[in-house]
C-alpha cells in the first residue's frame, strides 16, 4: 500500500484499516447478495454515526450475525437480541437490532420475488454502475434522486433505517455508484471492474 497515491478526500489516511477498506472494497460492485445483507445490515447500523465506528466493529457483527446468513438472521428471536444487546462489540441499539431480523425477513421476500435482492438493488441503476465526477468533498451528494427512490420502495416493503443518506451510503459502498474521486486511484480500477 503506497501512501504517495491520492485517495478519495474523505479518508482518514491516519486509518489503516480506513486506508484498506477504501482501497479494496469501497466502490466495488457487489453482485453477490450475502455480501449486499451484510453491507446493508452494517449501513442501517451506522445510523447516526460514523462509518469508521461500525468498521471496527465489522468482525464482531460477521460472528453475532452468522456470517451475514441471512435466513439465520431472518430467525433470530428476542431472547438472541437480548444476548446482543450485551455485546460490547456491537452497536447495542434495540431498534436497530430488531431491525436487522426485519430486513433480514423482508431481503429474503424481495430474493423470492426477484430471484436475486441484487437483481432487484441494480435494478434502479440499470444493472451498471453510475460513475461519478467528484473532485473536492464537498461534490459528494448526501442523497441523490435515485437513492430517494430507491429508500421509499424499501421503507414500502417494510425496512428500517433505510432513509435515503443511508441509502446512498450503500450504493456508494456497493458499487452502485462510483464515487471514487477523479484524482484518487482507485477511480480507474474500480471503472475497470465494471468493464
Amino acid at each position: 500500500m503506497s501512501e504517495s497515491k491520492c485517495r478519495c478526500p474523505w479518508l482518514d489516511l491516519t486509518k489503516p484499516d480506513y486506508v484498506k477498506y477504501h482501497d479494496e472494497e469501497w466502490g466495488v460492485p457487489v453482485k453477490d447478495d450475502q455480501t449486499m445483507f451484510e453491507f446493508l445490515t452494517l449501513e442501517s447500523a451506522q445510523a447516526g454515526l460514523s462509518w469508521y465506528t461500525v468498521l471496527k466493529k465489522r468482525d464482531n457483527y460477521r460472528n453475532a450475525f452468522a456470517n451475514f446468513d441471512v435466513q439465520k438472521v431472518a430467525q433470530f428471536t428476542p431472547e438472541y437480541i437480548e444476548t446482543l444487546m450485551q455485546d460490547s462489540g456491537l452497536i447495542r441499539n434495540r431498534l436497530k437490532l430488531n431491525a436487522a431480523v426485519n430486513n433480514a425477513q423482508r431481503f429474503i421476500e424481495i430474493q423470492q420475488e426477484f430471484g436475486s435482492f441484487c437483481e432487484y438493488i441494480w435494478g434502479f441503476v440499470e444493472q451498471k454502475p453510475i460513475i461519478s465526477r467528484i473532485k473536492t468533498l464537498e461534490d459528494y451528494p448526501a442523497t441523490t434522486e435515485i437513492s430517494d427512490k430507491l429508500s421509499k420502495d424499501l421503507k414500502k416493503r417494510g425496512f428500517k433505517f433505510v432513509g435515503p443518506t443511508i441509502v446512498y451510503a450503500h450504493m456508494q459502498a456497493c458499487g452502485m455508484v462510483n464515487d471514487h474521486s477523479e484524482d484518487c486511484y482507485r477511480k480507474t480500477e474500480v471503472e475497470a471492474l465494471t468493464k
